[in-house]
């Protein structure tokens, strides 16, 4: 039986009515487990049509309200002003609102309105407990005390954040002469290998692009700029580097990771990732399964090949990307995309479609192209996440 990812449309397999819509339906159709298995995964599950080149969304999440000291030294017990690190978590601070200190568990309410971005006042030590304040102490707003009768508090709210990304214009134009499509060939009809093998390359340029891509728009004022689509690397704000931080060396220990797992990768977002791994990657993740998580293959997920990784955190759908063997580097990364919060956006009337018969009108060949305005759309940033210099296992 098939398993679905999570979020996504469908039953996890293409049903035998299924009619490709177009050649890019048509490629992931026929080779999900080829070059392009991120597309293979957006296009049978989350395409969205745009009828602007430039595309924008509304990322929403809940403030952390939280807050650091920055005084130096120790604040004793009855300082009650309070400096912290500019952060705009301060507009938060209003009378009556509760702030915990995380370090030594003092309770403080707030006696004024906060007008700065780095200085709150409080009441300290709510319940008699006499504490002092340590610098660099993590503050977090934990809920509202109210005085009885007292008016309402002031009033707060939050934004959402604008992201937007580019549709970028991709062309795999191929071209036979007439003599070479009228000869015979042992190993059948040039023109029909030229078109199916330009399908591919096309694919392939899409999928790099969604991967390691840049946004950018060049010439925007003129009457002909030029677009790039912003890809997954580019985007993806949460970042795991095997040679930074509290890693050296490139090792990540399977203790590492199911803390990343559990305090990085699943932190936000669907319980079930697909995960997109170079082979040294696979290699450590096989000798972790064969200790601990006994991986079982997921056939059908949209036709790519997958499996699936359980833990206590959620569930890790791993695909070796066969790209990642080609590009520098990659063979060490594992890139880690929750399905449900990107989309596939192609400009309208403009997704992946053949284009026949583009040679001079004079010239003894066909010229035939393969075109696809189209671009990535990440809906949220923190759902998603990218290890990097994983090269060996602890």
């Amino acid at each position: 039986m098939s398993t679905p990812i999570q979020g996504l449309r469908g039953t996890g397999e293409f049903g035998v009515d299924f009619r490709p819509k177009n050649y890019r339906e048509l490629f992931t159709l026929l080779e999900p487990n080829g070059s392009a298995p991120f597309n293979a995964l957006l296009a049978m599950a989350n395409s969205e049509s745009t009828d602007d080149p430039e595309f924008k969304n509304f990322r929403d999440e809940i403030p952390e309200r939280t807050l650091k000291i920055n005084m130096a030294g120790t604040t004793a017990a009855g300082v009650t002003a309070l400096t912290v690190d500019s952060d705009a978590n301060s507009k938060f601070v209003v009378i009556g609102a509760l702030i915990v200190n995380l370090v030594t568990g003092e309770v403080m309410r707030a006696s004024a309105d906060s007008t700065s971005l780095t200085a709150i006042t409080v009441e300290r030590n709510i319940g008699g407990t006499t504490y002092t304040i340590a610098d660099d102490s993590d503050l977090a707003i934990v809920g509202f005390a109210a005085q009885e009768g007292a008016t309402s508090p002031t009033a707060v709210s939050f934004d959402a954040v604008v992201s937007s990304n580019y549709t970028q214009i991709f062309r795999t134009a191929f071209k036979v002469t007439n003599t070479l499509k009228s000869t015979y060939l042992r190993t059948g009809n040039k023109e029909d290998e030229v078109i199916t093998k330009g399908l591919r390359m096309h694919m392939m340029d899409i999928e790099r692009a969604m991967i390691w891509g840049k946004k950018h728009e060049a010439s925007g004022s003129t009457a002909q700029p030029t677009r790039y689509t912003g890809g997954l690397l580019n985007s993806i704000t949460t970042v795991i580097d095997g040679t930074a931080g509290s890693y050296s060396g490139g090792v990540i220990s399977e203790d590492n990771f199911d803390r990343e797992l559990i305090e990085t990768i699943f932190a936000f977002g669907s319980k079930t990732k697909v995960a997109f791994i170079g082979a040294r990657v696979a290699s450590s993740l096989q000798k972790m399964g064969k200790d601990r998580w006994q991986p079982t293959v997921v056939e059908g997920t949209y036709g790519v090949s997958m499996t699936r990784y359980a833990t206590f955190a959620g569930d890790l759908l791993v695909h070796v990307h066969p790209q990642f063997r080609q590009i520098s580097g990659m063979a060490n990364s594992m890139l880690v995309v929750d399905f449900p919060f990107t989309r596939y956006r192609y400009l309208a009337n403009r997704d992946t479609q053949l284009l026949r018969d583009r040679q001079a009108n004079d010239e003894d060949a066909v010229k035939h192209e393969y075109l696809t305005e189209c671009g990535l759309e990440l809906l949220q940033d923190k759902v998603h996440a990218y290890i990097k210099n994983w090269t060996a296992l602890a």
